[in-house]
């Protein structure tokens, strides 16, 4: 069998996986980048929504290859049809940029090559190397042939069915309640207001929300996310999809020229995502945000330290799973207490009625927020609807 040495092996070239390599290779770590698709990217599984506040954190430059549209902000739509207008610094990780991901994908993946990052695609990781309680390596399937990765670190980001976490012992399974099934067309010939990225709550898509995100004057990604919980067979999802679309004279109109289908957790965060030459990063990790079900940018703010945590402990030739705490706190302390807050908040999201949506709408569509988050909204709600926010009294 052939073998390969690294001192870290990333699975999987999504944001999370290429920023983590990136930033590991930066640090001058020798880095090895799987992907298991021919092409980074593609297909693409995602509504393209993305906030712009954390790109200069993370470091990515803008690019205006990868930038469909930019938007002034995010209307939010109750069941009645009010709408509660949102300005894109307020708006959350969905708004700012409606992006082409597939590009995106491999711009991420050009800065990790650049810094020094190798990378493999067509390699499919059949599981982990383990010695003497350690991680050491992966043995993958690359163009028809097994290879033996030899690594210090392993990096699972392998997304939403990730299996490195759990060949490693981490439990990273996932209640139906956690899960949204989606499904999503790429649309042409609408009517669209270019300026918003829409959002449409309540009964219209059970435990989740239907979204249209413009590309530009007349082309919109329009797709659904209904928790697991409330549908009895996956054809479901769709079935909401394609009635509400019926009843939108200006959508229904369009013709579809993509559809995507996949899941995403909107689970807590898992309790653990370290253990001896091991870290996960991104969807692997459960770093999905629960509300929105948008991963890319707690990714890729996760991967930048999870690629330094990385290079620091090459250097240090200590890959313990005490010292990848480093990377535990490390992102803990930039996502943990927000995905936690917004893990509770869709757990009552979930339970409400149409005509509570419609009068929550109502309400936050008159009121002014400071700042748009969980905690200014739960406070707003409380003073109005205050049996809704009981359970979250120790938040506030």
């Amino acid at each position: 069998m052939k073998e390969i040495n690294c001192d870290v092996l990333v699975v999987g070239a999504g944001p999370a996986g290429s920023v983590t390599a990136w930033y590991a290779a930066k640090g001058g770590a020798s880095v090895l980048l799987v992907e298991k698709r021919q092409e980074i990217g593609s297909p693409v599984r995602c509504g393209e929504g993305l906030s712009k506040y954390w790109l200069k954190d993370v470091g990515i430059p803008e690019d205006r290859r990868w930038i469909a549209n930019e938007v002034d902000g995010a209307r939010i739509f109750s069941p009645a049809g009010k709408a509660w207008i949102i300005d894109e610094k307020s708006a959350g990780n969905e708004v700012g940029y409606v992006i082409e991901r597939d590009q995106f994908d491999k711009y991420l993946a050009q800065l990790a090559a650049r810094a020094g990052a190798e990378i493999m695609l067509k390699t499919w990781v059949k599981g982990i190397i383990k010695k003497d309680g350690f991680v050491c390596g992966a043995v993958a399937r690359h163009m028809g042939e097994d290879v033996r990765i030899n690594a210090k670190i392993v990096v699972g980001a392998d997304g939403y069915e990730s299996q490195v976490g759990r060949w490693a012992g981490i439990d990273t399974s996932l209640k139906p309640n956690d899960i949204d099934t989606c499904i999503q067309y790429r649309m042409t010939g609408i009517e669209c207001d270019r300026r918003f990225c829409d959002f449409y709550l309540g009964s219209v898509a059970p435990g989740g929300y239907i979204w249209v995100f413009p590309k530009n004057e007349d082309t919109a990604n329009v797709g659904i996310g209904v928790q697991l919980s409330k549908i009895k067979n996956p054809g479901e999802v769709k079935q909401y999809l394609d009635r509400w679309i019926e009843k939108q004279p200006g959508i229904k109109k369009g013709k579809k020229i993509d559809m995507v289908a996949g899941a995403v957790s909107i689970s807590q965060p898992l309790e653990r995502t370290v253990d001896n030459g091991l870290m996960l990063v991104g969807d692997a990790a459960r770093m999905i945000d629960p509300i929105t079900g948008g991963g890319v940018s707690n990714g890729c703010k996760a991967g930048k330290v999870c690629g330094e945590v990385a290079a620091q402990a090459i250097e240090a030739k200590d890959c313990s799973a005490e010292f990848l705490q480093r990377y535990e706190r490390g992102w803990r302390a930039i996502l943990e207490e927000k995905q936690y807050r917004n893990w509770l908040a869709k757990e009552k999201l979930v339970t409400l009625s149409d005509d509570v949506f419609n009068e929550i709408i109502e309400l936050l569509a008159d009121t002014k927020l400071e700042k748009l988050n969980v905690y200014n909204l739960l406070k707003a709600v409380r003073a109005k609807f205050p049996d809704l926010v009981k359970e979250f009294e120790e938040m506030l």
